[in-house]
């Protein structure tokens, strides 16, 4: 079969009395089911108007995944386009990744950024609905209202962004889109300005989930981290029955903060795992160290041998001597 790029025009109302023709990559239909197609030769370059490759000012288009994917297979070929972000949300359904040639399973809700320049190809789940909204590179250099570049403008690499775990983010995301559609079609008067606040909010929010879940998933590891010197110093003090708060002094935790890492970590307080590390070591020396059960419990950093049977049946439900026989520890 012919695997030829093919060339899409259609007109798009850009402002009243302004109809600019627009071309989109795609290849022409193949078997459903097939693998992304990923050509050996260069990667074809396609502009979304003008033979001779120039883009307009502050152009916006937008369409639903299902349009034009559909036609064709629900597969778009490798590509990439000079002077214009894309940004794709996903709000139903699945698609076969191929970001600069790197190939990824996305599933919905999710979020897809595309810089200018950078090769992509998708083979959507039949049915998949979403928004594919493409942007002129130079709108992105100012944000509306300031000098600042836009967020978007300092991608250099393309973006997946995770909407699973914010489904509120999500369909706020889908409402924006709607209606950046809706303006898109129907808009009149200052049309263009009112394209380029609602793009610029979807592209805000979504750039700031992917900002949270990196900050999460840093402050996730820096907590992993601390949980880990936590145990370290348990076991290096644990026959000094350090309290919780000389335990988050020494790690410059404040005490909630050090019982938060806890829970996270291990689903108990700190006192909790200092209690839990102690009864195991009482248990082990039970059974494998012979001796009287009061010169374990000094051992262990208990003044008075009676706290320590208390504390080993509360834990344990059995008595220090009940649990040796029953397990059959070693006697003095």
């Amino acid at each position: 079969m012919d695997e030829r790029a093919t060339f899409l025009y259609f007109s798009v109302k850009i402002e009243p009395g302004a109809d600019i023709k627009v071309c989109a990559a795609t290849t022409k239909p193949g078997k459903a089911g097939a693998r992304l197609r990923q050509p050996q030769s260069s990667v074809p370059v396609f502009s979304l108007y003008g033979e001779a490759g120039a883009v307009a000012p502050e152009f916006i288009h937008v369409e639903d995944i299902r349009s034009r994917s559909e036609r064709y297979r629900w597969e778009i070929s490798e590509h990439r386009h000079h002077g214009l972000f894309q940004f794709l949300l996903l709000s139903e359904g699945a698609a076969d990744v191929a970001l600069e040639r790197e190939r990824r399973h996305v599933r919905a809700p999710c979020a897809i950024a595309v810089p200018s320049g950078a090769a992509h190809a998708f083979r959507f789940a039949e049915g998949t609905q979403g928004f594919v909204l493409t942007i002129e590179e130079s709108t992105l250099a100012r944000a509306p209202g300031g000098a600042v570049a836009h967020p978007a403008a300092q991608l250099d690499a393309p973006l997946l962004i995770d909407l699973s775990a914010t489904s509120e983010t999500a369909q706020r995301l889908a409402t924006l889109f709607q209606q950046i559609t809706l303006e898109f079609r129907e808009g009149g008067a200052a049309s263009a300005a009112v394209l380029q606040w609602l793009a610029s909010a979807a592209l805000t929010i979504a750039l700031r989930v992917n900002e949270d879940l990196a900050r999460e998933k840093a402050g996730a590891a820096r907590d992993i981290a601390a949980f880990h010197r936590f145990r370290v110093l348990v076991e290096k003090h644990l026959a000094d029955h350090w309290p919780t708060p000389r335990y988050a002094a020494a790690l410059g935790l404040s005490e909630s903060r050090l019982n938060r890492i806890c829970r996270a970590a291990a689903g108990k307080s700190a006192l909790e795992v200092v209690q839990d590390r102690l009864t195991l070591e009482a248990r082990r020396r039970l059974i494998h160290v012979a001796g009287p059960v009061s010169s374990l419990a000094y051992e262990l950093g208990f003044d008075d041998p009676a706290y320590f049977w208390r504390f080993f049946k509360r834990r344990t439900g059995l008595t220090p001597r009940a649990f040796r026989k029953k397990h059959g520890g070693e006697t003095a």
